[in-house]
């Protein structure tokens, strides 16, 4: 298991108790994916979505555009509400990204260096293939309605980088 050096700078921004479940992760639930999600918000208009109780939504890290920065909202341990599906909620870790799916501008070099690094210390943490079966889109969990990360998100240069030595 890689150490939390490892992982690149983040920041602790709570959500609200109310936006996810209190959980003991991985001995209660095994932590076997990555869900990639885009934010369809401002980081900080997502910031206060998941700061409000009323909102029953979270993730586990969300990544800025601009410059990579890595905001946590939920402890790792605990089950974020991001994907939609309760049993994929419990078996993974939610990113979000900030941007819309349309406008691939958002999708930075900082944004994706800052975000493959998380993903491939998440992966390191808890034996998590770094693959696209293990690695995936909100659009691919079971169930979802939502589109996210979209056409503009570039799998391939994404995966060379959670991949790179």
């Amino acid at each position: 298991m890689a150490s939390l050096l490892s992982y690149p700078p983040t920041h602790w921004i709570p959500a609200a108790g109310a936006d996810f479940t209190v959980s003991h992760r991985p001995d209660d639930h095994p932590v076997e994916l990555i869900v990639i999600h885009v934010t369809q918000e401002t980081f900080q208009d997502a910031r206060r979505i998941f700061q409000d109780p009323a909102s029953r939504v979270s993730a586990h890290y969300m990544v800025a555009s601009a410059d990579g920065y890595i905001g946590q909202f939920v402890r790792e341990k605990d089950i974020a509400w991001h994907a939609g599906n309760w049993d994929y909620n419990t078996r993974s870790i939610g990113i979000e990204h900030e941007g819309w799916i349309d406008r691939p501008a958002y999708f930075t070099d900082a944004l994706y260096s800052a975000s493959a690094r998380l993903t491939a210390a998440v992966c390191d943490r808890y034996g998590i293939p770094k693959d696209r079966d293990h690695i995936i889109g909100h659009v691919e969990v079971p169930g979802s309605t939502h589109t996210d990360p979209g056409p503009y998100w570039d799998w391939d240069r994404y995966m060379a980088l959670v991949t790179a030595p």
